[in-house]
């Protein structure tokens, strides 16, 4: 499976903003579909945004859209979502995933998983 590695997560105040950023190993750009999925305390893992590796077209969760951008640096290997506007409702353990289908949104659809970062949003 892919190797992969969230940072960036961390404290930040309602209407702040935060850059994660998920490292990929070596020769898995340019195959399938990298995502972002998020899960808070007692409640499933939901789908954030996805980018295939090749093209960089992206998709996003409706609710997300106009706050949270997923975007890729191929040179460096890394995947980043860029979160604004941050809201106490998005305080969950954020995914990275890699090796879904194209338009894929469900977690089962993808096959490799990273640890996760956490993000708080404090009032």
């Amino acid at each position: 499976q892919v190797q992969l590695v969230e940072s960036g997560g961390g404290l930040v105040q309602t209407g702040g903003s935060l850059r994660l950023s998920c490292a990929v190993s070596v020769g898995t750009f340019g195959t399938n579909v990298m995502g972002w999925f998020r899960q808070a305390p007692g409640k499933e893992r939901e789908f954030v945004a996805g980018i295939r590796y090749d093209s960089g077209r992206t998709y996003y969760a409706d609710s997300m859209k106009g706050r949270f951008t997923i975007s890729r640096d191929n040179a460096k290997n890394t995947v980043y979502l860029q979160m604004n506007s941050l809201k106490p409702e998005d305080t969950a353990i954020y995914y990275c995933a890699a090796d879904g289908s194209s338009g894929s949104r469900r977690p089962g659809d993808f096959r490799s998983w990273g640890q996760g970062t956490q993000v708080t949003v404090s009032s």
